[in-house]
């Protein structure tokens, strides 16, 4: 991936990072008061985002990463921003 994705959120699936290149950042709301903090995943640095957590992957400098979540999963969440175009809007496919 490169650049920033949308806020979003899975309210039925946790969201697993692999990092195989580059650095790839989650900005995360996970508190109650809404509260932002982001963590830096370097290359080969694993990562789960908890259901209900909203987020935001980025890579500035560009990433590769492995993403597991079941299939049919959407890539934009339950509840998201606007989706702009440079976003791909997908669903996880079967193994």
């Amino acid at each position: 991936m490169a650049g920033e994705h949308v806020w979003h959120s899975h309210d039925h699936a946790d969201e697993f990072f692999l990092v195989l290149d580059g650095e790839l950042r989650i900005a995360l709301r996970d508190g109650a008061d809404g509260a932002e903090r982001e963590v830096v995943l370097p290359r080969g640095a694993v990562f789960v985002v908890p259901r209900g957590v909203a987020h935001r992957p980025s890579a500035p400098d560009g990433a590769s990463i492995l993403m597991f979540e079941p299939s049919g999963t959407s890539s934009v969440g339950d509840r998201h921003d606007e989706v702009p175009g440079h976003v791909d809007a997908t669903t996880g496919h079967r193994l």
